[in-house]
């Protein structure tokens, strides 16, 4: 068992963005007939080990997030409320409305690849340090540049991870990261580990992509037909 019936867990989901680089707002452009919020969303409903999900949308989505919830019978939800100026803004905003949390499993909505495997995965990776991110080894080699484009070090891609989320960690950890850092960030690993914690990498998926741009959007259809496909020649 990943974590004993008398622990809570919570899940944010993230969508609070500008969407600038798609052109729209992503949120609730359609993927393979639904809403992209609805596949992040509809796994953490349908996890056992998820006890409650707060949305975190644009204050101009609000009213369209709050009628999806009720569309959809997202009973978990406990709350879609407005983000902040900054992604993790968002998030603290969203940690706020989540009561009698020991876990939490941050995700953004913009990557609908969210999996069962990846939630559980993750509750068990943070149990060894109270922190822990899905991550996947980087293929490419990478080069550290200067500032006039030219090659400072090329970096020993074995050790080098591209991160992604869900990312996990003990309730009383993020938000005391959240409260005491208030730095920009990138991710909310960034947070805890300038606090002295450990971050455990547990490996994600090369198809748990982010949607930023029309060719992610695209990408992330081709996934699906492929998907399909595989399952309908496990029938056969």
């Amino acid at each position: 068992m990943v974590r004993k019936a008398s622990l809570h867990t919570g899940a944010v989901i993230v969508g609070a963005g500008s969407s600038q680089r798609m052109g729209a707002d992503k949120v609730f452009l359609p993927l393979a007939g639904k809403p992209l919020l609805a596949w992040p969303v509809e796994v953490c409903q349908n996890c056992e080990l998820v006890n409650q999900v707060v949305i975190v949308l644009n204050e101009s989505n609000l009213d369209t997030g709050r009628n999806l919830v009720t569309e959809r019978g997202w009973s978990k939800v406990v709350e879609v409320c407005p983000g902040g100026k900054r992604r993790q803004d968002s998030v603290r905003r969203g940690l706020k409305e989540l009561e009698g949390c020991d876990w939490v499993v941050i995700h953004d909505c913009a990557r609908p690849f969210l999996t069962l495997d990846l939630i559980h995965d993750g509750l068990e990776a943070a149990r060894e340090t109270g922190a822990a991110v899905a991550a996947v080894p980087v293929k490419d080699t990478i080069k550290l540049g200067d500032d006039n484009g030219m090659v400072r070090e090329t970096l020993h891609r074995q050790q080098l991870w591209m991160v992604q989320t869900p990312q996990v960690f003990r309730f009383d950890i993020i938000t005391r990261a959240h409260a005491q850092i208030r730095d920009e960030v990138t991710d909310d690993a960034s947070l805890v580990e300038r606090l002295g914690y450990k971050v455990k990498l547990y490996m994600g998926s090369y198809n748990n992509i982010k949607v930023t741009t029309p060719e992610d959007l695209a990408l992330a259809e081709l996934i699906i037909r492929d998907r399909q496909a595989n399952a309908s020649r496990d029938w056969l």
